[in-house]
């Protein structure tokens, strides 16, 4: 699984911390870092709850284009 760079760049843009989402979603810090390392996929209900919190689609952080 590759790295998910576009959700560091998102978070980062939003100026959030991995626990700031962690904590907004839920989840984890580790469960964060694990989905930006591609070391974890997430459920479709998290990858929601993260667009969400970060104001994009899933096509813009979870899907090849």
């Amino acid at each position: 699984m590759a790295k998910n760079i576009r959700l560091k760049v998102a978070r980062t843009e939003k100026e959030m911390s991995q626990q700031q989402l962690a904590d907004a979603v839920e989840v984890t810090r580790q469960t964060i870092s694990a989905i930006e390392r591609g070391d974890y996929n997430p459920t479709i209900n998290l990858c929601i709850k993260i667009c969400k919190v970060l104001g994009v689609t899933l096509n813009d952080l979870f899907w090849e284009g």
